[in-house]
């Protein structure tokens, strides 16, 4: 019998692919904005502008001859994800959550008070019941 778990790691939703119009009008804007990095720093600034109006003619005219090249892209944005998402993690583990416990490890700290004291009655820890009034102003 399989274990029962709240979670389910398989995806339970599909991911949605965006419209091939706005697709289109995305890469001409990216096209747009290369154009003037481009004129801005002294390249050649026109064949950017030609793709971008080509780009959203097509978007705005047949936007279904862009579907292969959206689904190509949204291909590529998922082979992204399951690439970049791992790494990012485990460059925020490593480099942060990592140091930082080993660093309370060395100076022997416990923030959350988790040691097992043996002389303790209870770890209940009393505190003043200050009513309904701290609720207000929080933050």
């Amino acid at each position: 019998m399989p274990a029962s778990i709240h979670e389910h790691l398989a995806h339970s939703e599909p991911e949605e692919i965006g419209s091939d119009r706005s697709f289109g009008l995305v890469m001409a804007g990216v096209c747009i904005v290369i154009a003037a990095f481009k004129l801005w720093f002294g390249g050649l600034w026109w064949p950017w502008t030609m793709g971008a109006g080509a780009l959203a003619a097509i978007a705005f005219a047949a936007p279904s001859r862009l579907a292969p090249f959206n689904r190509l892209w949204f291909r590529f944005g998922l082979l992204l994800h399951r690439v970049v998402s791992p790494l990012t993690m485990g460059a925020i583990f490593f480099g942060a959550v990592l140091p930082t416990g080993l660093l309370l490890r060395l100076f022997g700290a416990d923030p959350l008070h988790l040691k097992f004291d043996r002389a303790a009655n209870s770890y209940w820890r009393a505190r003043d019941n200050s009513g309904p009034g701290s609720m207000k102003k929080q933050y």
